[in-house]
């Protein structure tokens, strides 16, 4: 599910993750070696997921969907947010299953391109805020 299929509470600010994570992802930031500006939510799952998960809550989702593990959020309402699911062709899940964040972290290379793009964001989310008069 997309920005435009969230719940109306959640549009807004789902918009705003949506815009600042696109602007803050690259290759550095993704899992995939054959990232690229043309396909930018390539590899970017676990660590969207998080930050997503950083600002909205809820749980990490995980399936396999054409032999790759994928991540996205479910929020505390049952709302289902996937900013990465673009890079399917086709989007055919297996099993789904919640990860803790713990166990997503757990992996160092996951952390690592977490802590950037977490620090990435901030500085868009911050760009993007109106400055008080």
């Amino acid at each position: 599910m997309g920005p435009s299929a969230a719940t109306e509470p959640h549009e807004s600010k789902v918009w705003h993750l949506a815009w600042a994570l696109r602007e803050a992802w690259s290759a550095e930031t993704s899992a995939d070696e054959h990232w690229s500006p043309e396909q930018p939510s390539l590899g970017q799952c676990a660590v969207t997921a998080l930050v997503v998960q950083d600002h909205l809550g809820g749980k990490l989702v995980r399936a396999e969907v054409d032999g790759v593990s994928h991540y996205w959020n479910r929020l505390p309402d049952g709302t289902e947010i996937d900013l990465t699911r673009d890079q399917f062709a086709r989007f055919s899940p297996g099993r789904v299953e919640t990860r803790s964040r713990e166990y997503v972290l757990s992996f160092p290379e996951t952390a690592r391109r977490y802590h950037i793009l977490g620090e990435r964001f901030a500085q868009r989310d911050a760009a993007m805020r109106p400055v008080p008069s």
